[in-house]
């Protein structure tokens, strides 16, 4: 396990060899930053192997994250903004603990990491603002570093998102609101904003409740569903009637996706 002093050198010397980029989508690029990384081991009850979490998703395996998975700190969670993006990591100048050639991984945000004040940044408080750290699952852990090791520096990117098929919205609420938890998104993988309008309404903005659950004050049952959905990067896909007349609460249904 590295002290705090050793591992602090450790991410002030790694800052200044890599300025690699990867394009994003239809354009921009996001390059290396440095940060740090955990793990929580499989058998510990946690989001991020039992579901639940942040943002929402519930069972990760339903929703088609699967075991690659993090949670981010306040730095990079963005209230939830980055729920369902994808970062590219690996395990950078640590001799003991990273995979010999540093291998990468690629994660989805699924979690937030709450700061720990009554710990020091560098002696557990990893997820204290302002740090960019990553909690990772540990299949994810175990792909760039070794199981004994507690904390390693890291160097991640935000990347496109690879997903099969399409959006999925799971419709949730009553007669005095509408909420829908939106999965599978491709490309920069966050939603931003969305709108829904049904077969008797115009398009009526929605707010973003909790992670990637939206929420709108409509009682739209009996009527087709479109939904508006805006990425991160300021993308819009329209995904027309989505929902027939006679859907229900709780039913997920797949639409339109981001096509890079």
């Amino acid at each position: 396990m590295a002290s705090s002093l050793p591992l602090l050198l450790l991410l002030l010397l790694s800052g200044a060899g890599f300025c690699g980029g990867v394009r994003l989508g239809s354009g921009g690029y996001e390059d290396w930053r440095l940060g740090t990384a955990t793990y929580v081991k499989e058998f510990q009850p946690h989001p991020l192997n039992d579901g639940g979490g942040a943002c929402g998703y519930g069972d990760l395996d339903i929703f088609r994250y699967g075991r690659y998975t993090a949670g981010l700190s306040a730095a990079l969670f963005g209230r939830g903004g980055a729920c369902g993006g994808c970062y590219e990591l690996r395990c950078v100048n640590h001799i003991q603990w990273c995979l010999r050639g540093s291998p990468t991984v690629v994660v989805t945000a699924t979690d937030f990491c709450p700061a720990n004040m009554g710990l020091a940044d560098e002696a557990g408080g990893w997820c204290n603002f302002p740090r960019e750290h990553l909690e990772l699952s540990e299949a994810a852990f175990l792909r760039v570093a070794k199981a004994k090791a507690d904390i390693v520096p890291v160097q991640f990117r935000r990347v496109s998102c690879d997903r099969a098929g399409g959006m999925r919205f799971t419709i949730t609420g009553s007669a005095h609101f509408l909420q829908v938890l939106i999965t599978n998104v491709a490309a920069d993988g966050e939603v931003a904003a969305v709108k829904v309008k049904g077969s008797r309404t115009g398009w009526i903005p929605m707010g973003r409740n909790w992670g990637q659950n939206w929420q709108c004050d409509a009682d739209l049952r009996g009527q087709p569903l479109s939904f508006e959905v805006t990425g991160g990067r300021g993308r819009t896909v329209t995904a027309y009637s989505v929902a027939p007349a006679d859907w229900m609460f709780a039913q997920t249904f797949e639409g339109k996706q981001f096509v890079e």
